[in-house]
């Protein structure tokens, strides 16, 4: 097979085709299946340092599931969380780049292993919000205390790492305030890779900071890295209403949605409920396809097996 092209065109020419991408499901929820303990600061992010092989073996658990784009393990990576972990500031930042190269490893073994593979998956290098740092709940509200400069400045660092570390593209996700989309949109002006922005929802027409979603997406109207626009971590039943609402702000731009289970959790006995299925997930996927979609997978708590429903589902609606 041949070697993905050596330039950032294309995701871009993928995206033209406007064929489904399938995105894959959630990293921290595959490697808990996988047994890991990642119930520390860093949350998954920490198996860069302990148990990079982990991360190799999740993300091929998505490929083998179907994913035709992996998001890399540094949505909580960031230097002051390995510093205050005795880390030196190189070794923080080359912890960093290591989940882009992780990522690259397993899609490396999935072509080895199917040469066959008409696919060459796409790997976008996470960039997750300020507060997924503080582990105080804030990356859901944008309410983080910091200046407009101290912002600006964390991700600038580590957009510079994550640009340069050999991914197809940037995934800035989860972003929940206004602000802080403007801060990467001024960012994402000057870097290399093509990029999208995911959005986390509170409801069927607001992000999480209260934003109406079009006035969110409108920030990136006519920016010129940013390809595609979405929602991530925000229960399946309001995607629809919201991709009709972004491609409404953005038309130019393809819609990325990758929502959580939208299961909620009761800390008095330590259970989750309201369980959507891969089932479900196969009919969604195709509801949010028609709805104008293209970029489509899962978030918090969807596994592989939903990932692989969705695929089958979007290959029904395009092939029949």
């Amino acid at each position: 097979m041949d070697r993905p092209i050596k330039n950032h065109a294309r995701f871009e020419n993928a995206l033209a085709k406007g064929m489904p991408i399938l995105v894959d499901g959630g990293l921290a929820t595959q490697l808990e299946a996988q047994g890991c303990d990642i119930g520390t600061d860093l949350w998954s992010a920490a198996l860069l340092q302990t148990n990079p092989r982990a991360i190799v073996d999740a993300h091929r658990a998505y490929l083998d599931a179907g994913a035709e784009c992996l998001i890399s393990a540094s949505y909580q990576a960031s230097r002051d969380g390995f510093t205050a972990l005795g880390l030196s500031r190189e070794a923080a930042n080359q912890l960093i780049v290591s989940s882009i190269a992780l990522a690259i490893q397993a899609r490396d073994e999935f072509l080895r292993d199917k040469p066959h593979s008409s696919r060459v998956p796409f790997i976008a290098a996470s960039v997750g919000p300020y507060g997924a740092t503080l582990h105080d709940g804030s990356e859901y509200t944008g309410n983080y205390g910091v200046s407009a400069d101290g912002l600006r400045e964390f991700h600038r660092s580590r957009l510079q790492l994550l640009d340069k570390g050999g991914a197809d593209l940037l995934a800035c996700e989860t972003i929940p305030s206004r602000h802080e989309a403007q801060a990467l949109s001024d960012l994402l002006v000057d870097v290399e890779c093509p990029a999208w922005i995911s959005f986390s929802c509170r409801d069927d027409k607001h992000i999480s900071d209260g934003t109406p979603i079009g006035q969110a997406a409108k920030i990136f109207r006519d920016h010129p890295r940013v390809l595609a626009v979405g929602v991530n971590c925000t229960p399946p039943q309001f995607i629809t209403p919201l991709i009709r609402q972004i491609k409404q702000a953005v038309p130019d731009k393809a819609v990325v949605v990758y929502p959580n289970s939208g299961e909620t959790y009761d800390a008095n006995d330590n259970s989750w409920s309201g369980i959507v299925t891969p089932i479900e997930c196969a009919i969604a996927a195709k509801d949010w396809f028609e709805a104008g979609a293209r970029l489509i997978g899962g978030c918090c708590r969807m596994g592989p097996s939903h990932i692989t429903a969705m695929g089958a589902s979007l290959q029904t609606v395009m092939f029949g």
